[in-house]
């Protein structure tokens, strides 16, 4: 019997709503709409955290992040992951990702891949990104303006209402000082899907006829948000200049706005987020085009989703912090393609991204592993049965820089998701909130404590289940390794 190969795509930030084949109104996935049509389309996929470095372990290794304690990120040494389970049963492997420092090998996202590339050896576009995402940053140097701010800087507490003039004033000054890039391309902090692409179809073309588990990490959508030219002329958005691209990011990223003034230029912004997706379904019909010529593709499964979503103001908030799990965060696209199998409508129940490896595996007629914490779904997949399922998200509050071990030690924040309702359980302090996603889908207000109180109850012993058994069935030589590993990059860094 001819194995099936396995080609999983995470796009990072892509929010299920922002595609058409999840009701989208822009044209971002034209290609992705067609191989819908085809696919399984999971109408309520959701992460088992947010951001990256919450979401990933769930989906390469079914093991909830915080499993091994908030203390370790990213993947064990020698844990069991997709990738080591189709290693030994002979499958060639690649992961290639386009320089997000969290999927690499310093979390061990390498292992059980016969290539690893992370594009982080390739990064002198970051800094002028980093630069040019805030435009206060971007003049530096020992001149008389510079001079001149430093002093206003430390005086600006004592301006009251003026500081806002000079806080816009400075921004502007900014603006203008700074040197105008020539392209988007010398903008960009990360390599674009076409480079990815390239590399994967290279690779692809290397293995001869062999089953294959390709992984590819996107990063088109993430912020700063300066897409390629080629798909804001597919958006009908060619217009963008190189400045106008670079003002709106750096506006986007101020921190002396309101939620008010920044939403002046939100649709703006997400018009730049939009062409990076639709770039990325560019890519992908040039990658499945490819695998169409080479004679693959009617013995590939995909799937393609995401890491975690992308907030634009809904609650406040930009970007993705791992401080809430809203809606906008953890709520992705899941677009599964099995050859041989027939479409059926997914139930609208919750889908934790926690079961995707195991559903893969059995996809393709592949045993699951049993150290897997998720459970394979493919029987009522492919049958269009209906299932009782819940998805559990988390993550640790206020760690946005992780590469930091104290900053990964803050209170958890804990979400339950069922087709109606969703509990979110905030530790520190102690407060839970409940929502009806049939009446109120935007989670605006949370339910009155008097309401719906079974629900509530119901929702947080499964709160309590999951932490006891996070505690209970902790891998401790897991934890043990993957600590070793973090006290040993880290003696490497102060020796360096």
């Amino acid at each position: 019997m001819t194995r099936k190969s396995i080609l999983l795509v995470t796009v990072d930030c892509l929010r299920a709503d922002h595609v058409g084949f999840m009701g989208y109104h822009r044209p971002t996935s034209p290609f992705l709409d067609s191989l819908a049509a085809e696919s399984f389309v999971f109408p309520a996929a959701i992460v088992a955290g947010a951001p990256t470095y919450y979401s990933l372990p769930a989906i390469l290794a079914s093991r909830y992040p915080l499993a091994l304690g908030r203390d370790v990120l990213g993947l064990a040494p020698d844990e069991l992951t997709l990738a080591t389970a189709l290693k030994q049963a002979g499958y060639a492997s690649a992961a290639i990702g386009a320089a997000n420092p969290y999927v690499s090998s310093r979390f061990g996202y390498e292992q059980g891949f016969d290539v690893f590339r992370d594009f982080l050896d390739q990064g002198p576009a970051a800094l002028s990104a980093d630069r040019a995402s805030d435009g206060a940053s971007s003049v530096s140097g020992n001149g008389w303006t510079s001079r001149l701010n430093r002093r206003l800087q430390k005086i600006r507490p004592a301006l009251g209402p003026l500081g806002i003039v000079y806080d816009e004033l400075y921004f502007r000054y900014c603006q203008r000082v700074t040197p105008t890039a020539n392209s988007l391309d010398s903008l960009r902090r990360f390599p674009a899907a076409d480079v990815i692409v390239d590399e994967a179809c290279r690779w692809l073309e290397s293995i001869g006829d062999a089953p294959f588990f390709l992984w590819l990490h996107l990063m088109d959508p993430h912020s700063p948000y300066y897409p390629k030219e080629e798909a804001l002329a597919m958006m009908g958005d060619a217009a963008v200049t190189p400045y106008r691209a670079r003002y709106l990011n750096s506006y986007w990223n101020r921190s002396d706005l309101g939620v008010r003034r920044l939403a002046r230029h939100r649709d703006q912004i997400v018009a730049l987020y939009d062409a990076g997706i639709r770039w990325v379904d560019a890519q992908m019909a040039r990658l499945i085009e490819s695998l169409r010529k080479s004679h693959r593709w009617d013995r590939c499964i995909l799937a393609l989703t995401a890491d975690h979503g992308e907030e634009f103001l809904e609650h406040g908030g930009r970007y993705h912090p791992p401080s809430h799990l809203w809606e906008e965060l953890i709520r992705v696209p899941l677009l599964l393609r099995v050859p041989g199998a027939t479409k059926k409508e997914v139930v609208k129940a919750p889908f934790s991204l926690l079961h995707l490896a195991p559903t893969l595996l059995d996809a393709a007629d592949l045993p699951v592993p049993s150290a897997f914490q998720g459970t394979s779904y493919w029987a009522q997949i492919r049958e269009g049965a209906t299932y009782d399922a819940m998805a559990i998200s988390e993550c640790v509050a206020g760690c946005t820089n992780p590469f930091r071990s104290e900053n990964r030690l803050g209170p958890r924040v804990l979400s339950v998701r069922e087709s109606r309702f969703k509990l979110v359980l905030h530790f520190d302090p102690l407060k839970d909130q409940l929502y009806d996603l049939e009446a109120a889908p935007g989670e605006q207000a949370p339910l009155s404590p008097a309401v719906h109180k079974p629900e509530r109850r119901r929702l947080l012993e499964i709160v309590r289940q999951h932490l006891r058994q996070s505690a209970e069935q902790r891998d401790v030589h897991a934890r043990v390794r993957a600590c070793l590993r973090e006290l040993r990059l880290e003696a490497e860094r102060t020796h360096a």
